[in-house]
C-alpha cells in the first residue's frame, strides 16, 4: 500500500511538472508586452551615423555614438515580370528613379547641411598649356658659302650678338666670286658695243645674260646696292662683304675667321626677334576650342608681373603620339626682346562658351554610374536626383539635364545625406 502510494505521488509530479514549466514561461510575455516590438515589414535596425551597426531590438542605441537606432525595411522580393512579347519604359525608368527621404531639419543642422540655389550663370573656360618660344621662320636669316673660298675678317663673333640693319656680319675672299664678277662686266661692255652697233638682236641676247648673272649674285647674298656699284665702277672685287638684312640677333655662328669655307657651307644665321613665335601644346580634348586669330595670354617666370599677348596663327593637323597633345603656332610682339627662343612660357586661352544651367561642383556626388544631387522639397524632405554633366568651369558644372533653375540642392555634408539615404532605401544601390 505504501509503494502505490509512493508510485501516485511520483506520477503527479511528472505531470504536474510540465504545467509549472508552461506558467513560468507564460509569465515571460506578460513582461514583454511592455517593450516595443519590431514590426513586420522592418529587417533591422542601424544607426545613421555609423551604418555598420545592426540590432534587432527596436529600443536599441548605438555602441559607438549613443544614438537611437533607426529602421531598416525590408525589401520587396516579390515582383511582377512583365508579361511576354510587351515593355513599358517609362515605367522601368520610374522604378530606377530614387525615392524621397526625410531628414529632419535639426539633423540637418547638427551636420552642418548647407544649400545653394541652382541659377544660370555665363560661362567662360580658361584653357592653360605650356609653350616654347621659337624664330619666326619668316623673319630669320640662313647665310651659306655658295663659292670656295675664305673668311678674310668677322663683325660678329658669337651667337647673341646683336646687329643693325644694314651692318656687317663677315666678309668672304672667294676666286669663285671673281669669275662671276668679272663674267659680269664682260657682260656690260658688250651690251655697250650692242648698243654703239645697233646690234639690236645681240643688244637683247646680251640683257638676257646680264638679268641672269644679276639674280646669280642674289644667291650669293650679295645684295641690290652692292651689284648697282658694280656695274657703274666695273671694278671687280675677290672680296665679298654679308651685310645683315634686319636689325636682329646672331643665332648662330658657324666658322672661325680665316677658316676655309666650300660651296654649301653654313657660315651665319640672323633673326629678326622683335617678334616671334610660341608653340603651345595643347591636349586633343581641347582641339575643339583653338581658332585662328583667337587671343591668348603668355606669361613667363622670368617676367613673373609681365604678361604677353599674341594671337593664334596656325595649329598643327597632327597629334602627338607619346603624349597627345597637338601645337598651335602663337605669334607673339617682342618688341623688347624679352621672350627668346627657346624659353618656356605658360599660355592661357579664356574662351567664351556662352550661359546656361550651372550646379556648385561641391553638390555633385558622384558614383561612378551616376552624378547625383539632393534636391531640397522642403520640411526636411529631400529627393535624389540624377543629372547630366558638361563642362566644369571653375567651381561650377555646366548641368546638360537633371535640375531647373531655383531648385535647391545640398552643398555640404553630401556624404552624411547619402549615408542617410543609403540606410532610408532611397538609394538603395545606386
Amino acid at each position: 500500500m505504501k509503494n502505490h502510494l509512493l508510485k501516485i505521488q511520483k506520477t503527479g509530479l511528472r505531470t504536474i511538472a510540465p504545467w509549472i514549466f508552461v506558467l513560468l514561461v507564460a509569465g515571460g510575455p506578460a513582461q514583454a508586452e511592455a517593450k516595443t516590438v519590431k514590426p513586420p515589414d522592418v529587417d533591422y535596425y542601424t544607426c545613421t551615423m555609423h551604418p555598420s551597426v545592426r540590432s534587432q531590438d527596436p529600443d536599441g542605441k548605438c555602441p559607438i555614438c549613443g544614438m537611437n537606432l533607426v529602421p531598416v525595411l525590408k525589401k520587396d522580393a516579390v515582383t511582377n515580370p512583365p508579361v511576354s512579347g510587351s515593355t513599358n519604359q517609362a515605367a522601368d525608368a520610374a522604378e530606377k528613379q530614387p525615392d524621397e527621404f526625410m531628414v529632419p531639419v535639426e539633423r540637418q543642422q547638427q551636420i552642418g547641411v548647407t544649400y545653394a540655389t541652382i541659377e544660370k550663370q555665363p560661362f567662360r573656360y580658361s584653357l592653360r598649356a605650356v609653350g616654347t618660344v621659337a624664330c619666326d621662320q619668316a623673319r630669320r636669316w640662313d647665310y651659306v658659302a655658295h663659292g670656295n673660298g675664305y673668311v678674310s675678317q668677322l663683325s660678329v663673333f658669337s651667337r647673341g650678338d646683336r646687329v643693325e640693319k644694314g651692318s656687317p656680319l663677315m666678309s668672304l675672299y672667294s676666286p669663285d666670286l671673281l669669275t662671276v664678277e668679272n663674267e659680269f662686266v664682260n657682260l656690260l661692255k658688250t651690251r655697250d658695243d650692242a648698243r654703239t652697233n645697233h646690234q639690236t638682236a645681240l643688244l637683247e641676247n646680251t640683257d638676257r645674260l646680264i638679268d641672269g648673272a644679276k639674280q646669280q649674285f642674289r644667291l650669293w647674298n650679295i645684295t641690290g646696292e652692292q651689284i648697282t656699284n658694280l656695274e657703274s665702277t666695273r671694278q671687280p672685287e675677290a672680296t665679298l662683304t654679308l651685310y645683315s638684312p634686319v636689325k636682329g640677333v646672331v643665332q648662330d655662328l658657324g666658322v672661325d675667321q680665316g677658316q676655309h669655307v666650300s660651296a654649301g657651307d653654313h657660315l651665319v644665321d640672323v633673326a629678326d626677334l622683335s617678334a616671334v613665335w610660341v608653340w603651345g601644346q595643347f591636349y586633343q580634348d581641347d582641339l575643339s576650342l583653338l581658332k585662328t586669330g583667337s587671343s591668348i595670354t603668355i606669361t613667363s617666370s622670368s617676367y613673373p608681373d609681365e604678361k604677353f599677348t599674341g594671337k593664334i596663327s596656325a595649329v598643327d593637323p597632327s597629334i602627338n603620339n607619346e603624349t597627345r597633345t597637338a601645337r598651335a603656332r602663337i605669334e607673339v610682339e617682342n618688341a623688347d626682346l624679352k621672350l627668346r627662343p627657346g624659353m618656356y612660357v605658360d599660355v592661357e586661352l579664356e574662351v567664351d562658351m556662352g550661359e546656361g544651367v550651372a550646379v556648385p561642383a561641391g553638390a555633385v556626388l558622384p558614383t561612378g554610374l551616376h552624378n547625383i544631387v539632393f534636391v531640397d522639397k522642403g520640411s526636411g524632405r529631400l529627393q535624389p536626383r540624377f543629372i547630366e554633366l558638361g563642362r566644369k568651369y571653375g567651381d561650377f558644372f555646366e548641368v546638360k539635364s537633371g535640375l531647373n533653375e531655383n531648385e535647391r540642392v545640398v552643398n555640404s555634408a553630401n556624404f552624411l545625406i547619402d549615408a542617410e539615404a543609403q540606410v532610408q532605401g532611397a538609394l538603395k544601390s545606386w
